[in-house]
């Protein structure tokens, strides 16, 4: 039968003494900034939009192209259009006063029929008139003349008045239909989408084809040679931004470098989802090339000093006390800050030493 055997072993405790880092303040330059990050945009970019429902008949673009603005960019058909477009064409030739020009000399013939048939009667009229005063002729003859001459006048006026009355109605439908033919037009051009700006075709979203509705973005254009820096700003730091101020912005794409920029613009309406503000800067000097979307991580300037007092941040206790190398804990006056330095106003000098934390 095996034994157990019960071995122990003792634990070994160590102690080691923590040895405590003594620093010195140093005398350099400090800026503080708030740190946002956001997107680059196209300046006066924007979505291509359709202002009337119909079926892309043409894509006369492709992304990357650089368009002037007023160029044609889509080419829309709506049956309904077309028809619209065909009647009131048909309507303007109808209406057009050349193509009634013979109403109009029929109505013009009538007329100086009517007239002449008049002034017959009425030569009738007061010839017989004047016989009959000097006792020659009939009563009768006399009142047929009369009668004859009052109808020739009636039919005079009521010619002149159908005369008059058809060119105001020739005139007013010529009017209508060149209106109605004008407003086709302007809605056959809504049915070309045209480019807005000078710039270049960032995107196309849709294909020849298919259905759209002004509802329904078609392309992305924006500006080839001008950018926005849309920032978002905490809004525990947005009382802090002002317009003019220096931006310094990092891009991926550009690894090493750093670019300027100026604040342009502080939109005052806070994102509920995301508790940030949207700031845009303008680059003061733009790099070679950039495309709309990419990421920049910035600081905004806020203040900056050279020549100044400065201890690490971690030094720094309660938000204004510090170690001294001989134990003593001192009260400090402190003014700007960035993530890893405090300027010192007063209660430090430069000999001084301090125990790091």
């Amino acid at each position: 039968m095996k034994k157990s055997i019960l071995v122990v072993i003792p634990f070994l405790i160590f102690s080691c003494k923590s040895k405590v880092e003594k620093i010195k303040p140093i005398t350099s330059s400090i800026t503080e900034s708030v740190y946002a990050s956001g997107l680059v945009k196209s300046k006066n970019q924007y979505q291509v939009f359709a202002t009337v429902s119909g079926i892309i008949q043409n894509i006369l673009v492709a992304e990357g192209d650089t368009v002037k603005a007023g160029a044609v960019l889509f080419e829309l058909i709506d049956e309904t259009q077309r028809l619209n477009k065909e009647n009131a064409l048909l309507n303007a030739q109808f209406a057009d006063l050349k193509a009634n020009s013979g109403k109009l000399n029929e109505a013009k013939l009538l007329l100086e029929l009517a007239k002449n048939k008049m002034k017959n009667d009425s030569s009738l009229y007061f010839r017989q008139k004047n016989l009959w005063e000097q006792q020659v002729g009939s009563k009768v003859e006399l009142e047929q003349r009369e009668l004859n001459y009052q109808n020739a006048k009636a039919a005079y006026y009521s010619a002149k008045v159908k005369h008059d009355d058809l060119i105001r109605q020739l005139d007013l439908n010529a009017s209508l239909s060149q209106k109605n033919l004008a407003i086709s037009n302007k809605l056959e051009s809504d049915f070309s989408i045209k480019s807005d700006i000078d710039g270049i075709v960032y995107s196309i979203t849709k294909n020849k084809g298919e259905i759209v509705s002004p509802q329904t973005p078609l392309a992305i254009v924006g500006d080839a040679q001008h950018f926005i820096l849309e920032m978002q700003i905490d809004e525990y730091d947005i009382l802090k931004i002002k317009k003019g101020q220096l931006v310094i912005v990092t891009l991926d794409s550009y690894k090493g470098k750093t670019f300027e920029a100026k604040v342009t613009k502080i939109n005052p309406l806070m994102n509920e989802r995301s508790k940030t503000f949207l700031v845009e800067s303008e680059f003061v000097k733009a790099p070679e090339l950039l495309y709309p979307n990419t990421s920049f991580e910035a600081n905004v300037v806020l203040h900056s000093k050279e020549k100044v007092l400065l201890i690490p941040r971690n030094c720094l206790l309660s938000d204004s006390l510090v170690i001294k190398a001989n134990g003593d804990t001192v009260k400090v006056k402190t003014g700007l800050k960035d993530y890893q330095k405090i300027e010192i106003l007063s209660g430090l000098s430069a000999e001084d030493e301090l125990l790091k934390p």
